[in-house]
C-alpha cells in the first residue's frame, strides 16, 4: 500500500478496522501468501542437475536418468576430421555453442568449489561431477592442438529452420574452429577457466584428470592471450546467438584468475593486477554478470582474496580494493543500495535486466550474492554500499527472494523450475521436450514435419524438462505459458548452473533452522518438565 493509503485504513473506527481484519484474515488463510511459503531446496537441487542431463549430446550412458532422450550427434565433427560427439546443446535447439557451454561448466565448477560438501549432503555430489565432467570431456576433444579450439557445431541459421528432436537432426553439422588466424579470446579464455575451476573439482577424486584439465587450460589460456581477437569475427555464424558485446578482455582476465585459483601461480594473479585497469577488472562498474560479460563475478573473485589472511603486498590489495569497489558496486545495485545504476526490481521483487531470458541475470546474481555473503560471513565484515551498510545475512535474504521467486512465490504463482511444484511451464520452447520421446516413437520426424505436427500444439510437451529455468515474466510479472513465446519459455543451461551451488546452500540453511528449531522446543520442553 501507499503511505496514504495506510493512512486511510488507521484512521478508520474501529469496528470497521476489526471487520476489515476478519475479512483479510479469511483470505490469507484461503489464499496463503507466498512469501510465507516454505519450499523444498533439495527437491530443487536434485531436479537441476538433472537438466544437464536432458541437454546431453552424443552417446548416452547407461545410467542416463533422462530416458526420455536418447543418442544424438554421433557423427559431430566427422566432415571436418575430428571427434566432436559429446557436450550439450545450450538450449533448446540443436547447436553446441561452446561460449555458452564453457560458462555453464565453469558455473558448475564454482558451485562444487564453494558448497561441494552441502551438495554432497543432499546425495548430489556424484551428479554434479558428472554433469560436470560432461562438459569438460567434449573440451578435452575439441581442443585438438594448443592453438586451436573448435568452438561450435552447427549453427543457428539452418538449425532454426527445422523443428526436430536432436536424435533425427537433419541440418548441417559443420564445425567451427578459432586457431592463430582466426582468434576467439573469449572462448578460449572462458573454456580455460571451466578447465581450471574444474581441475580444483577433480583434484582430490581423480587427480589425474584434474591434471590433464588443468594441462588444457594452461594451453588455452596462453593460446587466447597471445592471439588476441573476437571470437564472433572468427566464426561470424555465431552472431545473433551468442555475439561478444563486451569484447575478450574480460573473459581472459576471468581465465586467468581462474588459472590463479588453480595453481596458486603468482604470474597469474600478476596478469589480472597489471591488466586491471587496460581490461576494465577495476574500472568498469557493472550491473550484470551473464555469458558475455564476466567483470562482476572476476571482481568478486579478486574481492574474496582481499579477505584471505594469506599477506599481500601493499600495491596488491590497492588494486584488489578497487576491483573490490567495483565487484560491491553490483552487489549493491542488485540489493538496490547503490545511490544511482541499481538494478531495477519488478513489482512482485524480481531482479529485471531486460526482457530476453531475464531470469539468467537472476541467477548468477543470486550465486554471486550467495557466495560473496559467506565469504563475507567468514571474514566477519560487511557489504558497503553507497545508502549503507548490508550484513551478509541480510544479502542472503535478498539472494533467497529471488530463488523463492522462482519457485513460486510471485504474482502468477508458478515456479519458473520446471518440473517444480504444482505449477510450471508446460510448453517449454525446447525441440526434444515438444515431440514424442524418441524411444516411444522412433519413427523419423521430418524438418517442417515437427512445425507442422508438433511446435503449434496447445497441448503440454510430452516430455518434461526437469530442472530446467525458463526465461522467466516480463516487467511487470506477467508471463505467458506458450511454445512459441521464445522470450519466456525457452531455458539455458546457463540458466540451471547458477542456481546448483545456491540451492544446496539455502536447503542447508533450512537444515539448520529446524535442527534450530527443534532444539528450542526440546528446551522449552525440559524446561516446562
Amino acid at each position: 500500500m501507499e503511505a496514504n493509503q495506510k493512512k486511510q485504513v488507521r484512521t478508520q473506527n474501529p469496528s470497521t478496522w476489526l471487520m476489515a481484519f476478519v475479512f483479510l484474515s479469511s483470505i490469507s488463510f484461503f489464499f496463503p501468501s507466498a512469501s510465507c511459503r516454505s519450499f523444498n531446496y533439495k527437491q530443487a537441487l536434485s531436479h537441476s542437475l538433472l537438466y544437464f542431463e536432458s541437454q546431453r549430446s552424443g552417446h548416452l550412458p547407461h545410467n542416463q536418468r533422462a530416458t526420455w532422450r536418447h543418442h544424438s550427434g554421433l557423427t559431430d565433427g566427422l566432415e571436418q576430421g575430428v571427434d566432436l560427439v559429446g557436450g550439450y546443446y545450450d538450449a533448446g535447439d540443436n547447436v553446441k555453442f561452446g561460449l555458452p557451454m564453457a560458462f555453464t561448466i565453469t558455473l558448475l565448477s564454482w558451485a562444487v568449489i564453494e558448497y561441494g560438501d552441502l551438495i554432497a549432503g543432499a546425495g548430489e555430489y556424484e551428479h554434479a561431477l558428472e554433469a560436470i565432467k560432461w562438459g569438460t570431456d567434449y573440451f578435452i576433444k575439441a581442443h585438438t592442438h594448443p592453438h586451436v579450439l573448435w568452438a561450435q557445431v552447427g549453427d543457428g541459421g539452418t538449425d532454426h529452420y527445422c523443428w526436430q528432436r536432436p536424435e533425427d537432426m537433419t541440418t548441417s553439422r559443420r564445425a567451427y574452429k578459432v586457431d592463430a588466424n582466426n582468434p576467439g579470446s573469449e572462448v578460449a579464455g572462458e573454456t580455460a577457466a571451466a578447465m581450471a575451476a574444474a581441475s580444483i573439482v577433480f583434484r582430490r577424486t581423480n587427480p589425474h584428470y584434474s591434471h590433464l584439465l588443468l594441462h588444457h587450460a594452461q594451453q588455452l589460456f596462453e593460446f587466447g592471450d597471445k592471439y588476441r581477437g573476437k571470437y564472433d569475427d572468427s566464426i561470424g555464424v555465431a552472431k545473433g546467438y551468442y555475439s561478444s558485446v563486451s569484447g575478450y578482455r574480460d573473459e581472459l582476465l576471468w581465465a586467468a584468475i581462474w588459472m590463479y585459483k588453480a595453481t596458486q601461480s603468482d604470474d597469474y594473479l600478476n596478469y589480472v593486477l597489471e591488466n586491471a585497469y587496460d581490461f576494465g577488472g577495476a574500472t568498469w562498474a557493472i550491473a550484470e554478470f551473464s555469458w558475455d560479460i564476466k567483470y562482476a563475478g572476476v571482481q568478486s573473485i579478486a574481492s574474496m582474496l582481499l579477505m584471505e589472511e594469506k599477506p599481500l603486498k601493499n600495491k596488491n590489495q590497492v588494486i584488489l580494493q578497487q576491483y573490490r569497489s567495483k565487484a560491491e558496486h553490483y552487489l549493491c545495485a542488485c540489493l538496490g543500495e547503490n545511490n544511482s545504476t541499481n538494478v531495477r526490481l519488478t513489482p512482485g521483487g524480481l531482479l529485471y535486466v531486460r526482457q530476453w531470458n531475464n531470469m539468467q541475470y537472476v541467477s548468477t546474481a543470486s550465486f554471486l550474492l550467495t557466495v560473496y555473503s559467506d565469504h563475507l560471513r567468514a571474514a566477519g565484515q560487511r557489504l558497503h554500499c553507497d545508502k549503507g551498510q548490508v550484513s551478509p545475512q541480510e544479502i542472503l535474504a535478498f539472494a533467497k527472494s529471488q530463488v523463492d521467486y522462482i519457485l513460486g512465490s510471485n504474482p502468477m504463482r508458478t515456479s519458473y523450475l520446471v518440473g517444480y511444484g504444482p505449477h510450471f511451464p508446460l510448453r517449454v520452447h525446447h525441440r526434444g521436450a515438444s515431440i514424442a520421446s524418441y524411444k516411444e516413437n522412433k519413427g523419423f520426424i521430418g524438418c517442417t514435419q515437427g512445425y507442422d505436427n508438433w511446435y503449434g500444439r496447445r497441448d503440454p510437451n510430452p516430455n518434461v524438462l526437469v530442472g530446467a529455468l525458463v526465461g522467466g515474466p516480463n516487467s511487470t510479472d506477467g508471463f505467458t505459458d506458450d511454445r512459441g513465446n521464445y522470450v519466456q519459455t525457452e531455458a539455458c543451461t546457463y540458466n540451471t548452473a547458477a542456481l546448483v551451488g545456491v540451492f544446496a546452500r539455502l536447503n542447508r540453511a533450512q537444515e539448520e533452522e529446524a535442527f534450530s528449531d527443534e532444539e528450542e522446543a526440546n528446551l522449552a520442553f525440559i524446561s516446562d518438565g
